[in-house]
């Protein structure tokens, strides 16, 4: 009687055995279809994380917030990348250790003094090594809108500094986190209506295929300052507003190219890359380091409202959460610096000049855009009733995005697990 309870034991035993391998064979095999399906979901959802737009954090204001609280604000909006217009210590100092990319300025009156060597590698040792890599500075913009001024001589005396300073980032290894660039104006074009008619002014041409000839070799950004609120304030009757502010209309189309565009920015971006190919460097990438629409302005500044600044800004939003490019170069996303984060009062010039800012300095919203912050410490809900009635504001945020790509990550998780049930209980 043992002898047969030990054998139907041993039996019990391999037969138990042998199912449960069988059973963890097919447990292994589930997952590896588990993990196949998710990667076919993923893919097929087109799922990403989308990178914010960039903003343009000035400080002529006396009655702004600390770096610190500024910081807290970009983080809060998911903001990534900021441009400061010099290379302030203090915020050099409080961004350390965040995940925001900071381009620094070089002051238009610093540029005679870096065309020297030893000037510029002291430049560098002292505003820019400090600081990184803890605090992620990735672009020096040298000077800013210095070829529609009219000092010749800072004119003359730009790529040599650029040249100086990028010289001084490689002899101390810093060529491989920072970009040189300088930020200019539209009105460096003589021509950019169509976009492919794009042409720079004649005077400019000789420093201008410098000046390209140095970013291409450094494979560096051009960065343009481009407004089509400008355009349009200049010629109301001409322009269509729908057209400047990104709403829906008709656009038009380049009678070269046969592209279709329906809104001014875009157009303005593709003259650029027009103009720079004539003169042989149509391969550089084009930025744009300025752009926006003042909420308030003189009386012979039409166009300057709320409304107005919050549809743009808006639109603009959406178009860069889309990731999408320019008609001539529809697969590179354009990275665009909005400027700006607060209205600056001590911007000299007409109203308009002291209100670009999405914010007011005690960190209240000029206008709702649409960036819903998400740490109620520095910003206060905009009671604002002046945004159009027309253009909900419903989920066009940063922070509403990011929810959505969560949800949609939660439900293609969810559908994995649910699949993974259906596997597994068809295989025993």
């Amino acid at each position: 009687m043992r002898t047969y309870i030990y054998h139907l034991h041993l039996q019990f035993s391999k037969s138990l055995y042998l199912s449960l391998a069988y059973h963890m064979e097919i447990c292994l095999r589930t997952t590896l279809t588990v993990q196949c399906v998710l990667a076919i979901l993923l893919s097929l959802s087109g799922f990403r994380f989308v990178e914010s737009l960039g903003i343009n954090y000035g400080q002529v204001g006396n009655n702004l917030p600390p770096p610190d609280k500024v910081l807290v604000l970009l983080e809060s909006l998911r903001v990534t990348k900021t441009r400061i217009y010099d290379t302030n210590p203090d915020i050099l100092t409080a961004f350390a250790g965040s995940s925001i990319e900071i381009i620094v300025t070089v002051e238009n009156d610093m540029l005679g003094t870096l065309m020297d060597q030893q000037q510029a590698l002291q430049w560098v040792t002292s505003r820019i090594k400090p600081y990184v890599p803890a605090t992620k500075i990735t672009g020096i913009a040298v000077g800013n809108e210095v070829f529609t001024g009219d000092d010749m001589t800072l004119v003359d005396n730009l790529v040599p500094a650029m040249v100086s300073i990028q010289r001084a980032l490689n002899q101390l290894g810093l060529q491989q986190y920072i970009q040189v660039s300088t930020p200019s104006s539209l009105a460096v074009l003589a021509n950019s209506y169509p976009p492919s008619e794009g042409a720079f002014t004649p005077k400019l041409t000789t420093i201008m295929t410098q000046l390209l000839q140095f970013l291409s070799a450094t494979k560096s950004p051009f960065w343009i300052n481009a407004y089509p609120y400008f355009a349009y304030k200049d010629s109301p009757d001409k322009i269509s507003i729908d057209y400047a502010l990104f709403n829906p209309n008709s656009g038009m189309i380049d009678p070269r190219t046969n592209l279709h565009y329906d809104n001014m920015l875009y157009a303005q971006v593709d003259a650029v890359i027009f103009a720079m190919a004539r003169l042989g460097y149509g391969g550089i990438e084009v930025r744009v380091s300025e752009t926006g629409w003042p909420s308030k302005g003189d009386p012979n500044e039409v166009g300057a409202t709320p409304q107005n600044a919050a549809i743009y800004n808006r639109n603009l939003l959406k178009r860069q959460l889309s990731g999408e490019g320019t008609p001539l170069r529809p697969k590179m996303r354009l990275e665009i610096y909005l400027f700006a984060l607060f209205n600056e009062d001590m911007k000299p010039g007409p109203t308009s000049e002291r209100n670009y800012g999405l914010y007011q300095p005690d960190g209240s919203m000029a206008y709702n855009v649409g960036l819903t912050a998400l740490s109620t410490s520095t910003t206060t809900p905009s009671t604002s009733t002046s945004t159009p009635k027309s253009t909900p504001l419903s989920s066009i945020t940063l922070t509403s995005m990011a929810t959505k790509i969560e949800r949609v990550a939660d439900h293609h998780l969810r559908l994995v697990c649910w699949i993974s049930v259906f596997l597994l209980a068809m295989s025993i």
